[in-house]
């Protein structure tokens, strides 16, 4: 409750004029706003105390909910595990749809990477974060699809699968983070940087070759052909382990 001064308005002194309903501090809650934190900022801003602080709660009120930052990081990545989609190979295909349901599978995974910077490079670090049932369920998912496709060793073709993935958002989400403390479009930091590259690649006759082309003019575009034909190199690769 507040009192009003001239155009003031000041708080009235007394436990009695505060607000009575106070929205009650949740798991969910938590794991929302540390998301929001993560993305905003990485992980190196992430503590508790700056958590509580965001929420207008101690520190202390958390420890009810996590009992750390690696538990918190663990329901952080098991939350957005939730955005990546598996699709199923479609039925009566006799497992053929299994290259574009991959694909489609690395495609989500990189989108979710990108909406979250910090999200590849962290995924394997965070303590036992594999046994959340989001990405319990991206990985049984996955399994399906190589099992049902016929692949000798679907552990294997998913470790394959998601190794490429994660190594190239965990690179390109580092880019575009950079890319974003310049204050400048993707294209104007690669127009800027680019003399400077020509000028490091000079006496390399490979790389020099490379840097001769004018720059795209939508470096989106250029990430986004750089990842599927990777991509496509690996599923070909994965394509020789299925029986004949």
């Amino acid at each position: 409750m507040y009192a009003v001064r001239g155009a003031v308005e000041t708080r009235i002194p007394s436990v009695w004029a505060r607000d009575r309903e106070q929205p009650a501090l949740s798991r969910a809650a938590i794991v929302r706003e540390a998301i929001a934190m993560l993305d905003a900022e990485g992980t190196e801003a992430l503590s508790m105390r700056k958590l509580g602080a965001r929420l207008n709660a101690g520190a202390t009120s958390l420890y009810r909910h996590v009992a750390n930052k690696d538990e918190l990081m663990e329901l952080a990545l098991d939350e957005v595990a939730a955005e990546i989609t598996v699709p199923a190979i479609e039925p009566g295909t006799g497992g053929q749809g299994w290259r574009a349901a991959a694909a489609a599978t690395a495609g989500s995974f990189r989108a979710a990477a990108l909406r979250h910077p910090w999200l590849a490079s962290v995924l394997g670090q965070a303590g036992l974060a594999y046994l959340g049932p989001n990405l319990m369920s991206v990985s049984e998912r996955l399994a399906a699809l190589f099992i049902t496709a016929g692949f000798p060793d679907p552990g294997g073709a998913i470790d394959a699968l998601l190794s490429y993935v994660i190594g190239m958002s965990s690179t390109e989400a580092a880019w575009l983070t950079t890319v974003a403390r310049s204050g400048e479009t993707e294209a104007a930091f690669v127009a800027r940087l680019l003399p400077a590259a020509r000028q490091a690649a000079a006496g390399y006759d490979h790389l020099s070759e490379a840097y001769t082309a004018p720059p795209e003019a939508d470096p989106a575009r250029v990430r986004e052909v750089k990842f599927a034909n990777g991509l496509d190199i690996v599923l070909d690769g994965l394509a020789t382990r299925l029986p004949a």
